[in-house]
C-alpha cells in the first residue's frame, strides 16, 4: 500500500504560482508513474499531467507552457508547479501514483486526498 500525501494548495491570486507536492510513504516511489488530476465543483476528475519512472512527461494541452510536473526520486515526491494562474472556480487537485504512464484516472492504483487551489480575481 502507497499512501500519498498532498501539500501546496491554497488561495492564490489570478497570475500567481502555486507549487503543489505529493509525498508517498514508500520507497518503492521510484517505481511508480505519477500523475496529477484536478477536479472542480460538480465535475468529473480531468488529468492534468503525468511523469513516467524515467521522467517522460505528458500534460493537458490546457496546462502546456504554465504547469510543470517533476519528480524527485531520493525525496519520494513529485511536483505540480502551477504559473500564471487564471482565475476560475476553486479546484482540488488530487495525484495518483500507477504502474502505467497513462491519462485514466482509472488506471492509477493510489490516490492522495487532494489539496484544494482556489485562484481569485
Amino acid at each position: 500500500q502507497v499512501q500519498l500525501v498532498e501539500s501546496g494548495g491554497g488561495l492564490v491570486q489570478a497570475g500567481g504560482s502555486l507549487r503543489l507536492s505529493c509525498t508517498t510513504s514508500g520507497r518503492s516511489f521510484s517505481s511508480y508513474a505519477m500523475g496529477w488530476f484536478r477536479q472542480a465543483p460538480g465535475k468529473e476528475r480531468s488529468f492534468v499531467a503525468a511523469i513516467s519512472t524515467r521522467g517522460g512527461l505528458y500534460s493537458a494541452d490546457s496546462v502546456k507552457g504554465r504547469f510543470t510536473i517533476s519528480r524527485d526520486n531520493a525525496k519520494y515526491t513529485v511536483f505540480w508547479q502551477m504559473n500564471s494562474l487564471k482565475h476560475e472556480a476553486p479546484a482540488v487537485y488530487y495525484c495518483a501514483a500507477g504502474l502505467q504512464f497513462i491519462t485514466t484516472a482509472g488506471g492509477y492504483l493510489y490516490w492522495g486526498q487532494g489539496t484544494q487551489v482556489t485562484v481569485s480575481s
